[in-house]
């Protein structure tokens, strides 16, 4: 069994993958060729939003959107604990502090509630991360930082296409960020990434941040990065939005049953709240005894992983880069506890009942 099967989902687009990259050869612009454009402005109206700006990475669109807002050495953004290394890891380039604020334990996701406490007057940004597949709290998030004149970020890595109250990941905030890294909701075949704003003054930033702070040939008025995504990944995203979809349906449908299957084993399964959809980036389990569950699982071919084992404030590379508001204590039992089941759009209903059931026995009924 694949953790993540793409090469199912390649089978179903073959054709049309193949004709798209044959476009790209015979016309040899590589870099923001005719597919850029083309893949910007359909993810732009899939989102709902003015603009997409494509990036090489979502770590790219990250950064770039922090230069974009004007972030500087010594500001603070507030962000969680509880997220891969990216999200802290661009505020730290910066020579920025991370401020990091305790998650909602049912969601994963950074607790509103915790918020206004940790505002400073260095602070610049809120950067919410929409963990698993699950947007956070945005309304929440939104009013808090409209009160006190901040921009918030959406960290949107793993939850492209999800729905928070009929609008979707990406287009809530001021900039919305995601990852087109080939094991997301929607992944090229390499690094790629985009950022979503109604702002054109902050989508004619991010254009130029991307080409070296270019804003015409050779003419810089800004610092920027090298942050281009190939034309190559782009016809293999404009393939794959044919099927994207289908596929989020796919993955709330299947998110919810394996839940249904789960439902008597000794573990906590993700709760979605009632005015969002997610797109289960990871189907992830709350259990005390996760390495017994993942060996026992590895003994029937059942692959697992743990997204994530050390919370970015235990990150040496973060040492003297971050302080915390409050204290930490469900991020830090979440980095314990959780792990993630085998999570795609093609998994049949035999390979959830037979996940779901050597969870069980592992776990009691």
């Amino acid at each position: 069994m694949q953790f993540i099967d793409l090469k199912r989902q390649q089978q179903s687009i073959r054709d049309d993958l193949d004709r798209r990259i044959a476009q790209v050869l015979d016309h040899g612009q590589y870099i923001l060729g005719p597919e850029i454009a083309e893949m910007e402005k359909l993810l732009a109206d899939y989102v709902g939003v003015e603009h997409c700006v494509s990036m090489a990475s979502g770590t790219d669109a990250l950064i770039s959107a922090l230069l974009a807002l004007d972030l500087k050495p010594g500001d603070e953004v507030i962000t969680t604990p509880f997220s891969f290394i990216a999200t802290a890891e661009v505020i730290a380039l910066l020579g920025a502090t991370a401020v990091f604020v305790d998650i909602d334990p049912v969601t994963y996701n950074i607790d509103p509630a915790l918020i206004e406490a940790a505002i400073s007057d260095r602070t610049c940004a809120v950067m919410p991360v929409s963990l698993y597949g699950q947007c956070a709290d945005l309304d929440a998030i939104n009013t808090i930082a409209e009160r006190h004149g901040l921009p918030v970020i959406e960290d949107a890595a793993q939850s492209f296409g999800a729905e928070f109250s009929g609008r979707r990941s990406c287009g809530l905030t001021t900039i919305g960020c995601t990852s087109f890294f080939p094991a997301k909701p929607l992944g090229c075949y390499g690094d790629g990434g985009a950022c979503f704003t109604d702002r054109d003054d902050l989508a004619a930033r991010l254009r130029e941040l991307r080409n070296h702070g270019q804003d015409r040939r050779y003419h810089h008025p800004r610092i920027g990065i090298n942050g281009r995504m190939d034309t190559l990944q782009a016809a293999v995203i404009l393939s794959k939005m044919t099927l994207f979809p289908d596929e989020v349906s796919r993955r709330s449908t299947i998110g919810e049953h394996y839940t249904e299957l789960l439902a008597k084993a000794d573990c906590r399964t993700p709760q979605i709240a009632q005015n969002q959809l997610s797109v289960y980036a990871q189907y992830t389990l709350r259990v005390a005894e996760r390495d017994q569950l993942a060996g026992r699982l590895n003994e029937h071919g059942i692959p697992t992983a743990v997204h994530y084992p050390i919370t970015l404030d235990r990150q040496p590379a973060m040492s003297g880069r971050y302080r915390i508001s409050g204290e930490l204590p469900a991020a830090h039992q979440a980095a314990r506890e959780v792990i993630s089941l085998p999570m795609h759009p093609y998994l049949e209903t035999a390979d959830l009942e037979r996940v779901s059931t050597a969870v069980c026995e592992a776990l009691g009924r």
